[in-house]
């Protein structure tokens, strides 16, 4: 009798648990299958129309065509130190992606005539290293992890975009933004895109690119001006001779006077090849001294801020929401 109860006990159980089991194993597959749905794999991403780019290698005057994603790698470790926090990388790759695609998008611009998409020059487009050059410059034992972390960046974003109400942004980066980026209207003048705004960063004051100097002689300086303002004079004697008159939401010298013209921030920036407009000067002596803050034009993304904020563990996805106003990211 009590072996026929244990019997009984048992059919009960297993009539129970195996239905359980296999709801169980079934759920955890559909999740399973749902989850690789929405992931990208990236050796399968179809780029359909944007398979290649054509690029303009600007020391030899040619053009090479490459996959969208190979180009890439070169414009990552060019761009970007491979030191910095992946999550800073992968923002990097998507932003340089977004950027090409732009380029792509409205014709290659002043490339065109060359049949060329982009090039390879920072001043112009964004940089481009070959993958031999560039391992040929980190150290020895680093290429590996470098390189892997570079491929890596481009690879788990393969796809990725950002776009403004539908279409691919004008995609513009720089080093570091001392702390605060800046609108395009108050660098090149034109009309704003709303997505670049002035927004502030922390941490940027921990890289080397946040502060530099640069030191002239009174001579020089007079020298540096009249190549572009035949007319420039200064008397050094006045106590204003130099007067910063109005600064830009991005807190960088919008028109300063000297002596007697009156001469953009930007401007200055160029002449006298400082790192970025946002500057002090004194006088010391016969010496015409700058106080640099930031390194680049401070459009966008700031390179140095992406890595704080990743740092500081922010995603991507939220630092390119955080120099990118209003943006959304999407498959292409």
């Amino acid at each position: 009798m009590k072996k026929l109860l244990i019997y009984l006990f048992l059919f009960f159980i297993l009539c129970f648990s195996i239905p359980i089991f296999f709801t169980a194993q079934f759920s955890s597959k559909e999740v399973a299958m749902s989850e690789k749905k929405n992931e990208i794999d990236p050796s399968t991403y179809d780029y359909k129309k944007y398979q290649t780019v054509r690029v303009l290698h600007t020391k030899t005057n040619q053009v090479e065509e490459m996959k969208l994603d190979d180009y890439l790698y070169g414009v990552v470790s060019a761009e970007m130190p491979a030191s910095y926090e992946m999550e800073a990388l992968k923002a990097q790759a998507v932003v340089a992606r977004t950027y090409t695609l732009y380029k792509i998008q409205n014709g290659g611009g002043k490339h065109q005539a060359q049949n060329a998409n982009i090039c390879d020059s920072p001043t112009c487009c964004q940089a481009w290293i070959s993958k031999e050059d560039r391992l040929a410059k980190w150290e020895e034992s680093k290429r590996e992890e470098y390189w892997n972390k570079i491929v890596s960046s481009v690879n788990s974003t393969q796809g990725k975009m950002i776009t403004y109400e539908g279409k691919a942004i004008n995609a513009f980066f720089h080093a570091n933004s001392g702390g605060m980026t800046e609108p395009p209207i108050n660098v090149w003048g034109g009309s704003n895109y709303p997505y670049l705004q002035a927004v502030a960063t922390s941490g940027e004051d921990a890289y080397s690119q946040y502060s530099s100097q640069m030191t002239t002689t009174k001579e020089e300086f007079e020298k540096a001006i009249q190549k572009e303002h035949s007319n420039f004079q200064i008397n050094w004697e006045e106590k204003d001779c130099i007067k910063i008159e109005e600064y830009t939401d991005g807190n960088r010298v919008k028109t300063i006077k000297i002596g007697n013209l009156n001469l953009s921030g930007v401007e200055v920036r160029t002449l006298f090849k400082l790192r970025s407009a946002n500057f002090q000067i004194t006088i010391e002596g016969d010496q015409v001294k700058f106080e640099v803050i930031g390194y680049g034009h401070g459009v966008g993304m700031s390179q140095t801020g992406a890595d704080s904020l990743a740092k500081q563990g922010k995603s991507y996805e939220d630092i390119i929401k955080h120099f990118y106003t209003g943006v959304e990211l999407t498959n292409i």
